[in-house]
């Protein structure tokens, strides 16, 4: 990407860090607040034509005993403008998506909203408050949630070569297919990384290194959501599926634009890069 492709702001949405003592580091050399809390802003270009992309990091998907299911999406960097989301998938397995962000339209709801009962914008703080947890906190409605992913030796190796490899292996279906075929060894379920989104668009998740999560709490309007569970099923955000237990993630997503009037109408109205060559 070269310096005409990207814009870098000075991030209204920098996320916080916070030294603590005392807290249990789930692996003695892995700090996910050195490698997820500094990601620059960026707005570009996706790698391949025709496409947009995004990249940072997220929960995948994070089920709990009490049958709800919470994500959270962090993208400095995309086709449009910085954002954070929160998803929200209740007992009865209706979705909420939240932004806070710019626009609805230029987030996580332009590829999933069709199939959510609400989206809307809401206020989203995450705070790292050791080297391999976080705190998520969402007023209206009030979500206080946190968060700590390990690692195991088998995961690590993974991580270390999954770093390596280059994007053009993300284009043959067969290499897809076995990187799926190893989140189920990892017991992450009939994870789904590429096919249609709800809103048509076709697209490839890329999850470049992987976390698992045990150890998280959540709050969500006063009501305790549990422990986290591992599902005997993938839940689903329309006919896609996201991974069984809680997974943290780093990496992005390429989609094909769907609609090349309103992509270079919406991206206009988002601002141009500058050239800062």
């Amino acid at each position: 990407m070269s310096q005409a492709e990207v814009v870098h702001r000075r991030s209204s949405m920098t996320i916080r860090t916070m030294a603590s003592s005392g807290r249990r580091e789930s692996d003695g050399r892995m700090d996910l607040r050195r490698l997820l809390a500094d990601i620059p802003e960026m707005k570009g270009h996706a790698p391949g034509k025709d496409q947009e992309y995004v990249n940072g990091w997220g929960i995948f998907a994070l089920p709990f005993e009490s049958g709800d299911v919470l994500a959270l999406r962090v993208f400095p960097q995309n086709d449009f403008s910085p954002y954070r989301a929160l998803w929200h998938r209740d007992p009865s397995g209706r979705w909420a998506i939240y932004v806070d962000g710019s626009r609805l339209d230029t987030s996580c709801p332009r590829y999933f909203g069709s199939v959510c009962e609400y989206t809307g914008f809401a206020s989203i703080d995450v705070t790292w408050v050791a080297r391999n947890s976080l705190r998520i906190r969402m007023t209206d409605p009030s979500l206080d949630w946190t968060v700590t992913a390990h690692s195991t030796g088998v995961l690590a190796f993974i991580n270390a070569v999954s770093a390596q490899l280059p994007l053009a292996s993300w284009r043959p279906q067969t290499l897809v297919r076995a990187r799926e075929r190893l989140a189920r060894r990892l017991g992450l379920g009939h994870i789904q990384l590429n096919g249609v989104m709800p809103s048509g668009h076709t697209g490839r998740l890329m999850p470049e290194q992987m976390f698992l999560i045990d150890e998280a709490r959540a709050t969500l309007n006063g009501a305790d959501l549990g422990r986290p569970v591992r599902l005997p099923g993938n839940p689903t955000i329309g006919e896609f599926r996201l991974p069984s237990r809680g997974v943290l993630v780093k990496g992005g997503a390429v989609w094909d634009i769907l609609d090349p009037v309103e992509y270079g109408r919406t991206r206009a109205a988002t601002g141009e890069p500058v050239d800062r060559s």
